[in-house]
């Protein structure tokens, strides 16, 4: 089940985008960000990457270090967006 919370994100992420630039767009706070973007990784809905070509596979702290990553929405995370 999505949320409209991790609706709107999601909406965001068709492309690779900042947190800035998410914060931006969305005009949340740092708490609601990193909270959501922390429930799309759980469900593997979106990936993290350290630089445009970089994915992050291990280790991954949206807590410690979300401000510093890149996000993508993966397959998955497309096709329940696209469910809604």
């Amino acid at each position: 089940m999505m949320s409209p919370d991790e609706f709107d994100l999601l909406d965001e992420l068709y492309f690779l985008q900042s947190y800035e630039q998410l914060k931006k767009e969305l005009d949340w706070d740092d708490g609601k960000l990193l909270a959501t973007l922390q429930a799309l990784l759980e469900k593997g809905w979106i990936k993290c990457y350290s630089s445009p070509e970089e994915e992050v596979l291990h280790n991954i702290r949206i807590d410690k270090d979300g401000e510093n990553y890149l996000y993508l929405a993966t397959k998955e995370g497309l096709l329940e967006h696209n469910q809604k």
